[in-house]
C-alpha cells in the first residue's frame, strides 16, 4: 500500500467495519428484488449478515458481489459514511 492511500472504515453498527472505498449502495430490503439478490447471495455465499439477529434495515451492496445485511436504517448508514455523528441508542433500535 503506498502512503498517500487512506483506507475508510464505516461502522455498520455492533461494532461491524466495511471498508467504505468498496461500498457501491446502500438499499432498502424491501423490495421484492433486493429480496431475491439477498436469497441469491446467501445461496452462492457471498452474503454477510452484520445484523446480530435483529430485523434488517439496509443491505449493502459491494464492489466483489457481496452482500452485507446492517440493522442500521440507510439513511444512518449514508450518515455515518458521510462523517455525520449518529447516536449510539439508534444502532440498538
Amino acid at each position: 500500500m503506498s502512503k498517500g492511500s487512506d483506507i475508510k472504515l464505516l461502522n455498520i453498527g455492533f461494532g461491524n467495519l466495511i471498508s467504505a472505498h468498496r461500498l457501491i449502495a446502500i438499499v432498502s430490503p424491501d423490495s421484492a428484488p433486493i429480496k431475491r439478490m439477498v436469497q441469491e447471495a446467501r445461496e452462492q455465499r457471498t452474503l454477510i449478515d452484520a445484523s446480530y439477529g435483529r430485523r434488517t434495515r439496509s443491505v449493502l451492496v459491494m464492489d466483489n458481489d457481496h452482500l452485507v445485511l446492517s440493522a442500521l436504517t440507510p439513511e444512518t448508514v449514508a450518515g455515518r459514511l458521510s462523517g455525520e455523528e449518529v447516536s449510539p441508542e439508534e444502532e440498538e433500535t
